[in-house]
């Protein structure tokens, strides 16, 4: 194959890839998510985002078997959908998904840390890639190379991938406990009541990648300087 038919093959699954991607359905999904939060449970939030962000470093054992079980449950739940038509099949299957994974993932710790890494990366730069309005087209290839970068950086420095997925995975949370805190705030607080959020999420798309990365990287920056001060920690 010269390299003509493989960048025709790309383009063409990249194409595919996007159909299955509509970034117009996740925005809609996730306002779906953090609107009808209680406010309560969205301080709980913002509690264990800012824990996971800045010290996640300290637990991530803990919490790569948490995510790898919900990798487990979620592969799981597909493979009961796709094996048999019972509601059964679908909940024995995640939970044989969560806990196979959720047991796997503790010996083999050092490359599922690579795993959770690269998709981190990918992540980050999916999500640049709509922040900067390009193509939606080619949205997987802006996913492939961070996957990637972040499965390289994995092998090379590895602290550097611990830090890059606990600061993803505890910006996301506490920033979708905040979005939901201000959409009450402004339906329920302001007279009139404004829809300032919503339109932030649904409209803008460089807004939910933005508030997403900026933690992620405040969070980075704040672990490493934590790191260097306990020089006896080690993956």
């Amino acid at each position: 194959m010269d390299l003509t038919m493989l960048l025709a093959t790309v383009t063409e699954e990249t194409g595919r890839a996007a159909e299955l991607l509509n970034v117009g359905e996740v925005k809609k999904d996730f306002w779906d998510l953090i609107s009808t939060l209680d406010w309560r449970f969205a301080l709980l939030m913002i509690s264990v985002g800012v824990v996971y962000m800045l010290y996640g470093w300290r637990i991530f054992r803990v919490l790569v078997v948490i995510s790898f079980g919900f990798i487990g449950l979620f592969l799981g739940i597909l493979a009961g959908e796709k094996l048999s038509t019972s509601p059964n099949a679908v909940i024995w299957g995640g939970l044989a998904g969560m806990i196979l994974f959720a047991i796997v993932s503790i010996p083999l710790m050092k490359w599922c840390v690579s795993v959770l890494g690269a998709l981190a990366g990918g992540i980050v730069t999916g999500g640049l890639w709509i922040a900067l309005g390009l193509s939606q087209v080619y949205l997987p290839a802006g996913f492939i190379v961070g996957f990637i970068a972040g499965g390289l950086i994995s092998f090379i420095l590895l602290k550097v991938s611990v830090m890059l997925f606990t600061s993803l995975g505890g910006s996301l949370i506490l920033v979708s406990g905040m979005l939901a805190l201000l959409h009450q705030y402004e339906t329920q607080v302001t007279t009139p009541p404004t829809g300032h959020i919503h339109n932030l999420v649904t409209l803008h798309d460089w807004f939910l990648p933005l508030v997403l990365i900026l933690p992620t990287v405040i969070g980075m920056i704040i672990q490493n300087k934590f790191i260097k001060q306990s020089p006896n920690w080690e993956i």
